[in-house]
């Protein structure tokens, strides 16, 4: 589960980024985008330790892409440090979302039964 540790951390990345990279107060859509998705992606890594909704985590491939997309088509080149941030976090997200949530453990087939 330590992947899910690594993406509630960049959900609160993404929280902070808006007062990091200091976002124009006029700029209503950087500032809603980052806190919606950061908070998204802390509920859904955390949605992922609860055995109903294990799956959970694979739905931030899908905020990972948005993260992408909304990164390079919000501005034009050259990209301000808040636009290159989320196109990182996209990618570490979408990394991430493909990790396994006992990913840690050994597999079934090499542990043994005490």
């Amino acid at each position: 589960m330590w992947a899910r540790v690594v993406e509630c951390m960049l959900g609160c990345w993404l929280l902070m980024s808006p007062f990091i990279f200091g976002h124009a107060s006029d700029t209503f859509v950087l500032w809603s985008n980052d806190l919606l998705i950061g908070g998204l992606v802390i509920v859904l890594a955390l949605a992922s330790y609860w055995s109903p909704t294990a799956w959970a985590h694979w739905m931030l491939i899908f905020v990972g892409i948005w993260l992408i997309g909304f990164g390079r088509l919000g501005s034009t080149p050259p990209l301000p440090g808040a636009q290159q941030n989320q196109i990182i976090l996209g990618l570490l997200l979408t990394m991430f979302a493909i990790i396994p949530n006992h990913a840690s453990h050994p597999p079934r087939g090499w542990q043994t039964s005490d």
